[in-house]
């Protein structure tokens, strides 16, 4: 009897229907229902968007919030249209500042206007939070490479978004970027630019037409790698065009800055970036440590100015010529 009993204890696991193993590095069973604590899967495949796959291969939803360094990619990624926009504006409208200062504050207004309405309009809708699933590894950007073929011939297609929704909101972003500025620009150009000739008035908005489709592309196809890259190519960056600046504006002295107010404000958008670097970098996690580090940002400009009166290319070949 007891014998009997134990040996059909042992059966029982036997008896528990176990599903196949779920292939594939995103591949996921949905959840159909749950009842009490019981939950139903369905067939292994791809997660419905605002999911991914637990350790155990069970798709879940996206409840966490972005974190501090993902909210500093989103605001790198937002802040290219805006830098490239005020640099087309300065490229084409020459010595006419008083038109390129309000094109300047439009810019801003689109692109703060297009940011506002993207976390709107993302889950939850009518909010300025977002839920978001946690960014593990490179890998959870480009899941589309990693679609399991389990007899080599089939491939079971699992690509979603892994990172919701940090890959697909910036599209979001730069679509409202660019209707926005369709909607604004091209009239607040035909007003204010009168001293511009009639093909200079929107070159600035055929340049936008250009770097909106490589910034998507950009997105589409480095945006894991420009996760983490990011506050690396700010500091780079930012570092090359303000020593190209200085040297095209033949700033040589703290003098030459205060002449022209234009030069002040390039310099102070310079170490905001330069700042937004570091801060990139370090995530802040530790106050006392990372907030010493912001104290470099000016560095890089007074090195500048300390040692350009010894590197003028006419001092040198004078004193070269000298030698000889």
């Amino acid at each position: 009897g007891p014998e009997r009993r134990s040996n059909a204890g042992c059966a029982l696991p036997a008896a528990v229907d176990i599903q196949p193993a779920c292939l594939g590095l995103y591949c996921g069973r949905t959840v159909l229902s749950v009842n009490g604590s019981v939950e139903t899967y369905g067939d292994c495949g791809v997660c419905p968007r605002g999911q991914r796959t637990d350790d155990n291969k069970i798709c879940r939803e996206c409840m966490g919030s972005p974190d501090r360094y993902d909210w500093l990619y989103l605001g790198f990624m937002a802040m290219l249209p805006l830098v490239l926009h005020w640099f087309f504006i300065e490229w084409y409208s020459g010595k006419k500042s008083s038109s390129a200062l309000l094109q300047h504050v439009t810019a801003l207004f689109e692109c703060s206007i297009a940011a506002i309405v993207t976390l709107l309009v993302s889950d939850p809708v009518g909010s300025l939070h977002i839920r978001s699933c946690k960014v593990k590894k490179l890998s959870d950007w480009y899941t589309m490479l990693y679609n399991p073929s389990p007899d080599y011939i089939t491939t079971v297609h699992c690509t979603h978004e892994a990172v919701y929704p940090l890959y697909t909101i910036v599209f979001i972003y730069y679509a409202f970027c660019l209707v926005l500025m369709m909607l604004l620009r091209p009239l607040l150009v035909k007003k204010i630019a009168c001293g511009l000739g009639k093909s200079d008035r929107f070159k600035s908005i055929y340049a936008a037409l250009y770097f909106f489709p490589i910034l998507t592309v950009l997105q589409a196809v480095g945006g894991g790698l420009l996760y983490y890259a990011f506050p690396y190519i700010i500091l780079v960056l930012s570092l090359v065009t303000l020593a190209v600046y200085m040297s095209a504006s033949e700033v040589e002295s703290f003098k030459d800055l205060l002449v022209r107010k234009k030069r002040l404000v390039v310099l102070f958008s310079h170490w905001l970036l330069h700042a937004y670097g570091i801060i990139s970098i370090s995530k802040l996690d530790k106050l006392e440590q990372d907030l010493p580090l912001l104290a470099l940002v000016p560095a890089p400009a007074l090195f500048y100015l300390l040692t350009a009166k010894y590197t003028e290319p006419s001092r040198i070949l004078s004193e070269g010529g000298n030698g000889h």
